[in-house]
């Protein structure tokens, strides 16, 4: 299949490990809009502005993932002015730490809201045009500690972990129609958040992962690639770990 032409939505798409999954896409020439919430728009006229220097039409759109009104207005008028949705990498995602008996029922909320929520939300609102041209590929960016746990982030696991359960149900209702549903679940990864950890803390990590080294945002971005490209059409309901051996 040509690739060029597809047109690809990536959540959570201004920095970071979404920067770089967009940034990847572009190599085929494809249409890219990236969804974002941050207060200003400063990181994603960034990223579209490096888009649009690789030759194609990106775009950025503010949209609150976790409301489904925002999510189902904004799939509606990107249906109608490109035809079509091929890719959704559903990335967006927060983290509101704390250990259970400190959490907040507003953070406990907030987090499955955004990082689970989003994912039903923005799936549902693509599946119609998919299901139609009979072709799509969704990844979820799920995360290592959805599937080992960690301590002071049980909403965080919480949502990673649903979400490897929604790929997997999603996936076998969608399959007769090709389309395919995976996860990529990274471990550790080298971001404007873990680059400000302290270094005994990045040693910490480093003592986990066989690897002996921080995974890197382009380590992400191609293995969601990858799930999305023919030599992965016949994979579909499977959470791909990019951890460095962390879990196995």
């Amino acid at each position: 299949m040509d690739n060029s032409g597809r047109v690809v939505v990536t959540t959570g798409g201004s920095r970071g490990i979404g920067r770089t999954i967009a940034l990847q896409f572009a190599k085929e020439k494809a249409i890219i809009i990236i969804v974002h919430y941050d207060p200003d728009e400063s990181a994603s006229s960034e990223t579209v502005k490096m888009l649009q220097e690789t030759g194609i039409t990106a775009e950025s759109h503010k949209i609150d993932v976790s409301s489904r009104e925002d999510v189902g207005s904004f799939f509606k008028d990107l249906t109608a002015r490109h035809g079509k949705v091929d890719v959704l990498v559903n990335n967006a995602g927060i983290t509101r730490d704390n250990l259970l008996l400190r959490m907040s029922e507003k953070d406990w909320d907030l987090v499955l809201n955004v990082n689970l929520k989003s994912v039903f939300n923005c799936t549902q609102a693509v599946l119609k045009p998919m299901i139609k041209q009979r072709y799509g590929a969704i990844v979820n960016i799920s995360s290592v500690v959805g599937q080992i746990g960690n301590a002071s982030q049980v909403n965080y696991s919480a949502s990673k972990a649903g979400i490897m359960g929604f790929t997997k149900s999603i996936a076998r209702e969608v399959a007769s129609r090709n389309i395919t549903v995976n996860a990529v679940a990274p471990g550790y990864i080298e971001t404007e958040m873990t680059a400000s950890l302290p270094e005994d803390v990045k040693q910490a990590f480093m003592t986990q992962i066989p690897l002996g080294r921080l995974g890197s945002t382009e380590d992400v971005a191609s293995a969601v690639y990858w799930l999305c490209s023919d030599s992965a059409r016949y994979i579909t309901g499977q959470v791909i770990h990019v951890n460095g051996g962390m879990f196995m």
